[in-house]
């Protein structure tokens, strides 16, 4: 198991490169990937980008043989995850 800082942002957004994703788990042999990111804002519910993101890198996993099997949005309050909430 590891944790990667794929990216950085402010409070309104950041980029994600999904060939970077896949790369630091290809170069780490995992086996599937949980994606996580914070919302400053509080609000626990993901945004379309979010979505969009989950959406492409769960395709992407599946054409590597390299699964994502959640996509975890983190705030003070709690979290959000796509796997519970069947969006996975």
């Amino acid at each position: 198991m590891g944790i990667c800082t794929i990216s950085k942002g402010g409070t309104a957004g950041t980029v994600v490169d999904a060939k970077l994703v896949f790369a630091t788990a290809l170069k780490g042999a995992a086996q599937s990937l949980v994606i996580s990111h914070n919302h400053p804002s509080g609000n626990l519910l993901p945004s379309e980008q979010d979505k969009r993101l989950t959406q492409r890198l769960v395709e992407l996993g599946k054409a590597l043989d390299l699964p994502v099997l959640d996509h975890i949005i983190v705030t003070v309050d709690g979290y959000y995850s796509f796997a519970d909430e069947g969006e996975i």
